[in-house]
């Protein structure tokens, strides 16, 4: 029996586990404008100078390798749902049996006025570099002018990423810059904006609070039922049409599917494509999505949350459920198995959330660094990982403060 052809859209967490699932019982292309996978939950760590940008970053080849699949650097630019082709910008066309959509996210900027042109994102390893860049210009520039001229930074977005990042961002200061110069590192100020009430508003409340003390220990100031209303130069407009200063302004407030997903032809509801409970696109049954671009929902009847252990899930759910096409076996509904959410606020300082089961400090921070580095792609990576780890806890020091941007 012949093969069916997949193709897959998208070489991340989920279009990687879905192209190894199904790799022997199918003809798999995947397609990614990038050859290389991002481990997205560690790039903060990028942006604060504690890791290289290369640890992040692991080759797709490298990780297809021992299976038959194979892969093209390009992008999707159209699909001929007649034909079953996919049209890549490329200029090569793919046919398919199975299409799987698996395009991840961008920053959603909610229709607030200036996001896009006075923020930076958190979804690259080129946003990553040119906040790290952004950082340590604006310190030398404290450095060069040695008086109390102050600078701030401001993270909009109370969830893991930007729990993660201002508390990066506040060791950062801190530490090495401290270290490097002091009077400039106390004149640099950090706020982390939440238009919500709380902290990880998916955590208990114990941890929210527990996540605000320990963030405001740090130096970060926490501004809770602030909502943005604009983003201006230097500057962020608040709701009540007050403003505080902010030099760099991180925008972590939330992610959207893929922009990419608009020139396919395929139905969109709420900003991520519309699915069936198998994963089947609605009204496309050999078209399936997964991860941050799939619309599927949970128990509660909301929207699975847009990270890795969803797309991962989705991934080798969906390899199996085109498997029972090929056997004419009837499809299942995707359930997700929620194992946990975690988040670290700095040096041993981290929570994690398991059921009913509820971790902070030390012992939390240690389950989050294993986690991390247990899915983090390619042995390289983990030993650098560990070793700019090793060295940061170790010394209090980061050697990553290059300023490696395009400028």
């Amino acid at each position: 029996m012949n093969k069916p052809k997949v193709v897959i859209l998208g070489g991340g967490f989920g279009g990687l586990a879905a192209a190894r699932a199904m790799s022997k019982t199918a003809d798999v292309t995947v397609v990614d404008r990038h050859n290389f996978q991002t481990f997205l939950p560690l790039l903060y760590q990028v942006s604060t100078a504690g890791l290289a940008a290369d640890h992040v970053a692991y080759p797709i080849r490298g990780a297809l390798r021992k299976t038959n699949t194979k892969f093209r650097m390009a992008s999707p630019i159209s699909i001929d749902h007649k034909n079953k082709e996919v049209k890549l910008d490329s200029s090569e066309i793919l046919k398919f049996d199975h299409l799987v959509v698996a395009l991840g996210s961008v920053t959603a900027d909610f229709g607030i006025p200036g996001v896009n042109e006075h923020t930076l994102g958190m979804k690259t390893v080129h946003e990553a570099l040119a906040i790290r860049a952004e950082i340590m210009r604006r310190f030398e520039d404290l450095c060069r002018f040695e008086d109390n001229t102050k600078f701030s930074i401001a993270v909009v977005g109370g969830g893991p990423t930007g729990v993660e990042m201002a508390g990066a961002i506040a060791e950062l200061i801190r530490g090495p810059l401290k270290s490097d110069q002091a009077n400039a590192a106390a004149h640099i100020d950090i706020s982390l904006i939440e238009a919500g009430p709380n902290l990880l508003p998916s955590f208990a409340p114990s941890l929210s609070a527990k996540t605000k003390k320990d963030l405001e220990k740090l130096g970060v100031k926490v501004l809770l039922n602030t909502p943005v209303k604009a983003v201006e130069h230097r500057k962020i407009i608040l709701n009540d049409n007050s403003s505080i200063p902010a030099e760099i302004t991180v925008w972590a407030a939330g992610v959207k599917g893929s922009d990419a997903m608009a020139q396919l032809s395929l139905p969109i509801l709420n900003n991520r494509l519309a699915v069936e409970p198998t994963m089947q696109v609605k009204n496309y049954p050999n078209i399936w999505a997964l991860g941050d671009i799939a619309g599927a929902l949970g128990k509660d009847g909301r929207p699975l949350p847009m990270v890795a252990p969803v797309a991962i899930q989705q991934g080798k759910f969906i390899a199996k459920q085109i498997a029972r096409v090929v056997e004419n076996k009837p499809l299942k509904v995707f359930k997700y198995l929620d194992k946990g959410s975690m988040a670290t606020i700095g040096r041993n300082k981290a929570v994690v959330q398991v059921k009913g089961l509820k971790i902070s400090g030390p012992i939390a921070w240690l389950i989050w660094l294993w986690l991390h580095l247990f899915y983090l792609l390619g042995g390289r990576n983990k030993i650098g990982t560990m070793a700019d780890w090793t060295w940061n806890y170790l010394t209090f020091d980061r050697g990553n403060r290059h300023i490696m941007d395009s400028y």
